[in-house]
């Protein structure tokens, strides 16, 4: 199969790209705002055009003409300049314009250009830097390191400030496994945020699936390149956010900037047409359609060979296995085993999407790690009072009811997490009952209205050291219980010394100060606490991973549990025993204790 994209051999440059149904392609060159347009050539599915010469650094997109019949799928409109889906460099950033939608109007001025780039050696490919059992660290690296007082004012905000050694040091000193970096590649802002004067701040909305988002990560693969090298150095694995799921360009009403004018047959269409939207975001990519799934599986390697990356979590990851209904036994996981490359990452999935059947949390591939939400709002029902000791212990114990149970050899497959970019902070999570969200412009309607928090009788920030005192027990308490549980865990940078958002739980478009993480004002005490937490834990991660065989529960006497205890209407405490650690959550002292072996 011959590649996709751009291709530089034997003096020459080939350029290659997937427009089955069009008339026409052309490749477009660009020399500042001027543009030499070359017709193509059809090689079945693909037109394939070869210059004379290494055309490095040229700017380019293509063209494509045909049937404008959008009703039927077809969105072929030559004034339109189409974004190379395998391009791995833009020269700017996308910005949402109401032309990209407009059949006729040119919008070469708008678009962003691929840059011809020149191949980078592969990176030796060593053992993904990842422990399960270990801690993820999510990071948007925008809002992480906007306002870090160490990082260079010219680095913060980029892929390139998460290798400063302050940041750096921090991740040590929370002993982090593997960072897991937000979405950065490419993305648009939704078409309802410019009016309002807001932008995408989470990129979750991508247009370019290999290419990095120019303000993000200024100095393109070779930036993110060099980041992970020296994240490797220090032992810490790096997991890319990757969104397969859908592509900024929307539903019928948003533009032709990529795949919309090349392939439109690369997302769901329902049997008249329509476009699937088991995303909510508009439309859905197509992994019954090979197409589809080669782009995502290249994208995939292009970052591990070009970058060295550990591995992927993929968001609203049933879209992967649609075809259209979700099916445990999809191609993409079978095409993942089977690459050489891919078989060797971590996968993660988020397990739910907003289709038929959408949630399927445990029923991804075996050798799959999965976002388990029901630990989240277990544990936090529990703290709240809601919930009792039994389903708590099944949280902590890795989830068999959802998972199966652990097989001695293997591992349990549970991301447990407490809060995520979705959703309140955890420091939020104990100071707000309700979401504060109207500086989102949607009346305060978007975002989770259930969240199972709860404020300790004031609602937002207080100064009342009583109210402080009993919040910062309850997050001691929330922390304690993560890290004593079995599986990997996951925590969202600034979590670990009580980042607000302002009862924001919907922050995805707020590029301010509700969302970056404020590193003067932190709590520095409930930090060290999460440090104590971290060394604990990483010093004998097995523990953490797998039940040991000699695990017990333990009732209030120190004897094993009873049925009789398991039931005893009102039990606010815990305790259990394994390999010599000792572990006590108890609800009314709003304590969780962690003793390792002596």
């Amino acid at each position: 199969m011959r590649p996709l994209g751009v291709s530089l051999r034997d003096g020459r440059t080939r350029f290659a790209v997937r427009s089955p149904l069009a008339d026409q392609v052309w490749l477009c060159l660009f020399d500042g705002a001027s543009e030499t347009r070359h017709a193509m050539t059809r090689d079945g599915s693909d037109w394939v055009l070869e210059l004379p010469g290494e055309q490095i650094g040229v700017c380019y997109g293509y063209r494509a003409s045909g049937t404008w019949a959008p009703e039927r799928g077809l969105w072929f409109d030559p004034a339109k300049l189409l974004v190379d889906p395998y391009a791995t460099e833009l020269d700017h950033r996308f910005v949402q314009d109401p032309r990209l939608g407009e059949f006729g109007a040119d919008t070469a001025e708008l678009v962003p250009k691929a840059i011809v780039q020149s191949p980078l050696e592969p990176v030796a490919l060593q053992p993904a830097h990842f422990a399960r059992g270990g801690l993820i660290y999510e990071i948007n690296p925008r809002a992480f390191t906007r306002l870090h007082p160490d990082v260079p004012e010219h680095l913060r905000g980029t892929i390139g400030a998460l290798s400063h050694p302050a940041i750096l040091a921090h991740l040590k000193k929370l002993h982090v496994t593997a960072i897991e970096l937000m979405p950065i590649v490419a993305w648009i802002d939704e078409r309802h945020l410019p009016p309002l004067g807001l932008v995408n701040a989470w990129g979750y909305n991508p247009v370019a699936m290999m290419a990095l988002d120019p303000g993000l990560c200024p100095g393109g693969v070779a930036e993110l390149r060099e980041t992970v090298s020296a994240l490797h150095a220090e032992g810490i694995g790096v997991l890319l956010d990757m969104v397969f799921n859908h592509s900024g360009e929307s539903d019928v009403h948003g533009g032709v900037i990529s795949l919309r004018g090349l392939d439109n047959m690369a997302y769901a269409h329902a049997p008249d047409g329509s476009l699937i939207n088991d995303t909510g975001c508009g439309n859905t990519l197509d992994f019954a359609n090979p197409a589809t799934r080669r782009l995502a599986l290249d994208a995939m390697r292009h970052f591990v060979r070009s970058c060295g990356v550990d591995g992927f979590r993929f968001d609203l990851a049933p879209v992967l296995a649609r075809g259209p209904g979700f099916d445990a036994e999809a191609p993409i996981f079978a095409e993942i085993a089977a690459d050489p490359l891919l078989s060797t990452r971590v996968m993660i999935a988020e397990p739910w999407d907003i289709g038929p059947g959408g949630y399927q949390l445990g029923q991804f591939p075996e050798n799959w790690l999965e976002w388990n939400d029901r630990f989240r709002d277990d544990v936090r029902r529990f703290w709240k009072g809601e919930e009792g000791i039994g389903m708590l212990a099944t949280r902590i114990a890795g989830s068999t009811d959802l998972f199966g149970e652990i097989p001695p050899d293997g591992a349990c497959r549970s991301v447990n997490f407490l809060a995520a970019h979705d959703g309140f902070t955890l420091a939020d999570t104990v100071s707000y009952e309700h979401r504060h969200n109207w500086a989102n412009g949607e009346q305060n309607r978007d975002g989770h209205g259930e969240n199972f928090s709860w404020n300790n009788g004031v609602e937002g920030p207080t100064h009342d050291a009583e109210v402080v005192a009993l919040r910062r027990a309850d997050l001691k308490a929330l922390l304690g219980t993560l890290f004593a549980s079995t599986g990997t865990i996951m925590l969202t940078a600034g979590d670990e010394f009580g980042r607000t958002q302002q009862g924001n739980n919907n922050a995805y478009c707020q590029d301010n100060g509700i969302s970056w993480v404020d590193w003067e004002n932190r709590d520095k005490e409930l930090e060290n606490h999460v440090a104590m937490l971290a060394a604990l834990r990483s010093s004998n991660l097995e523990q953490f991973l797998r039940l040991s065989p000699d695990f017990q529960w333990l009732n209030a006497q120190g004897g094993e549990m009873t049925v009789q205890d398991w039931e005893a209407p009102g039990a606010d405490r815990l305790e259990w025993r394994a390999d010599g650690w000792q572990f006590t959550i108890d609800r009314k002292g709003r304590r969780v204790t962690i003793s390792a072996p002596s």
